[in-house]
């Protein structure tokens, strides 16, 4: 399913402004070109004019110097047309040099501003929304906008004045003849109204498919270790043919519905034509209007071919372009619920107090509440977590621990209560500022198309690129600092070391490694709390034991929340966090916790079912700590670590 089935059925109930409205939409991206685009339907207008002028050459040279047969005149007429075409092609390289330039503004504005739209909402959206088709919002109908600008839109307010100067021109050569080929010409109207009617459907439908096609690349491509490990890449062409079959035949009814309208159009012009032309030929034939006036006649009618001809293209453009301002501000007009403050406030000095203060929480349709009859996920979550203090936050699978620790860096914003920070509530705080002071690392560790410097220095702008030598030198130290914590030296090992691209996502690491370079990033960033979901798992158990102990020189001075769902990460904290049914069900050391809460110990218990290599007894025994055996720590984590003294600064 390419999008959730809420969201079509909000978009096709939505009701939408008309055509006329709708592309008025464009006002602010366009609103610096306007000058631009008046010249270039001014100086098309002026293009139209000399073609039409043409015919009253034509038929000053038929009516006279043809008559006469003289030279003197015919030469000088011949040239004057000459003349005027030479003037109408330049007229027309001027318009396209006019009115190219606003197209790619355009273009470019609304990139940028679907981008950054994108980036400000929550994580919610994207969690409804599929990247295929944002990626078609953001790419073909943001392009089909530009080429209606700047074709579609100056083509056809030309071609509407054109139409109505030359059929006056046509009345003024004969009210006959003009009332005839006119006449012949009306039905045209009616078949444009039912080809915009049935269009306007399949050009939106089309476009949707479009972005399912999209998606339907988009997984299969990023998902194709798990579609070739499985078996399964028939499947995924299955999937790819089904959709790509569903928008072949809706551009096929598309295509045929458009070649409707151009044959309607074509065959109602010839009938005008012929009807118009045996009209004329017999009243020239009885002397009512001379040989010039109805070659002039057909002449401005074949001026007239190209904007009839064009009607049902243009239109078609239209209604493409109208479909994409709608797919396009499907996604603008969503609302930013995680905003910032109106009197934004800073936080204190960094001591990284954080505080949980009767938070609750749940999902909607639109992102953060499913239904106002649908409980909280989190319904009262008490916490303090002192500064300086490793907290571990534990619970069963779909708990809320995930979601829990989001809500630290605003990634959802609570639905009731509070988050402190140093006593100030995190709502009040700039967004840049909150996500400098508050670092997260994932489970799900995703990495970018980039160095891996540029990856690990992702939350330091500062020293990404450094201006001076003493920038620079604290960049290396901190990276250094970094790498070294989080057990990351391989990078050291990569054909380039730190300047090495890795692939998209960091497919080309190990999952292993992409934890480990994850964990460097939200290190480095010295903040005055750490969260940590499950940073270790895909780690094996010796790297994972070096990378603890060098964990607890950065946990001994910051503030950490931890999700632990392996018995070996509780052994980092200070304290546990027991999360139940929404709340905090306890708290204390995981010694007291195990001795007197048996749901600790039936989560710690069903925790540690996970297989484990045991190399030496320290592991064993703190393997039966961990399980809930009655003994007190093997070696109490404080003392653990003689390099504790060398920490990375705050």
């Amino acid at each position: 399913m390419t999008m959730t089935g809420a969201v079509r059925d909000a978009q096709a109930n939505t009701e939408r402004p008309r055509t006329i409205a709708a592309l008025a939409r464009l006002h602010p991206y366009v609103k610096g070109s306007y000058t631009r685009l008046i010249l270039g339907i001014i100086d098309a207008i002026a293009g139209a004019i000399v073609a039409l002028s043409i015919p009253v050459v034509l038929s000053w040279i038929v009516d006279g110097p043809l008559t006469t047969n003289d030279p003197n005149q015919i030469f000088p007429a011949v040239g004057l047309i000459a003349g005027l075409g030479v003037l109408e092609a330049i007229l027309v390289a001027l318009r396209r040099w006019l009115v190219l330039k606003p197209g790619t503004h355009v273009d470019g504005a609304m990139r940028a501003d679907i981008h950054n739209h994108l980036q400000r909402l929550p994580v919610s959206f994207h969690d409804k929304w599929q990247s295929g088709q944002l990626l078609s919002r953001a790419m073909s109908d943001v392009s089909t906008v530009r080429r209606w600008l700047s074709f579609g839109f100056v083509m056809l307010t030309v071609n509407v004045i054109t139409l109505l100067i030359g059929f006056t021109m046509l009345f003024v050569w004969n009210p006959v003849l003009g009332s005839v080929f006119t006449l012949c010409a009306l039905p045209m109207f009616y078949f444009g109204i039912r080809f915009d009617l049935r269009y306007r459907k399949l050009s939106r439908s089309g476009q949707d498919q479009a972005g399912d096609v999209a998606t339907a690349v988009e997984e299969s491509v990023h998902g194709i270790r798990v579609l070739k490990s499985f078996g399964r890449s028939a499947y995924a062409i299955d999937n790819f043919t089904d959709r790509a079959t569903r928008l072949r035949a809706t551009e096929l009814v598309k295509g045929k519905a458009s070649g409707t309208l151009a044959l309607s159009l074509t065959a109602l012009q010839a009938f005008a034509y012929a009807t118009s032309l045996l009209v004329g030929i017999y009243l020239a034939s009885t002397g009512a209007i001379s040989v010039g006036t109805l070659f002039a006649f057909f002449t401005t009618v074949a001026v007239l071919r190209w904007p009839i001809d064009s009607i049902g293209f243009l239109m078609q453009l239209t209604i493409d372009a109208r479909n994409a301002l709608d797919r396009f501000f499907d996604v603008m007009n969503v609302p930013v619920r995680v905003r910032e403050a109106d009197n934004p406030v800073s936080l204190p000095a960094a001591s990284g107090a954080l505080v949980f203060d009767n938070v609750h929480f749940r999902f909607d349709d639109a992102g953060e509440t499913r239904a106002a009859t649908t409980p909280d996920l989190l319904r009262g979550v008490n916490l303090e977590v002192r500064p300086g203090e490793t907290m571990a936050l534990v619970g069963l699978t779909g708990c809320g621990k995930t979601t829990l620790t989001a809500l630290t860096t605003r990634l959802y914003d609570v639905t009731g209560g509070r988050i402190l920070i140093d006593g100030v509530d995190i709502r009040d705080v700039r967004l840049e500022e909150l996500r400098t002071r508050v670092s997260m690392a994932f489970e799900d560790a995703t990495l970018f198309s980039t160095t891996v410097r540029e990856n690990v220095l992702l939350g330091r702008p500062d020293l990404a690129n450094p201006v001076d030598e003493m920038t620079r030198e604290r960049a290396e130290t901190l990276l250094a600092q970094a790498i070294d914590i989080a057990q990351a030296e391989f990078v050291y090992q990569l054909p380039d070391g730190l300047e090495t691209k890795i692939g998209e996502e960091g497919l080309s690491l190990s999952g292993g490694q992409r934890q480990r370079l994850a964990l460097a990033r939200a290190i480095v960033t010295q903040p005055a709390v750490l969260v940590l979901d499950d940073p270790l798992s895909a780690l094996d158990v010796t790297t994972e034991q070096l990378v603890e102990a060098a964990l607890r020189r950065v946990l001994a001075t910051t503030t950490a929340l931890i999700v632990a769902h392996r018995p070996s990460t509780v052994m980092l904290a200070d304290r546990v966090a027991l999360l139940h049914d929404g709340v905090i069900a306890d708290v204390g050391t995981h010694t007291e916790l195990l001795a007197r809460s048996a749901l600790y110990r039936h989560v710690i218990s069903s925790e540690s079912d996970e297989p484990r290599i045991l190399e030496n007894v320290d592991d064993e025994r703190e393997l039966d700590v961990a399980t809930g055996v009655d003994e007190l720590r093997a070696v109490d984590h404080h003392d653990l670590d003689s390099d504790r003294d060398e920490v990375v600064a705050p």
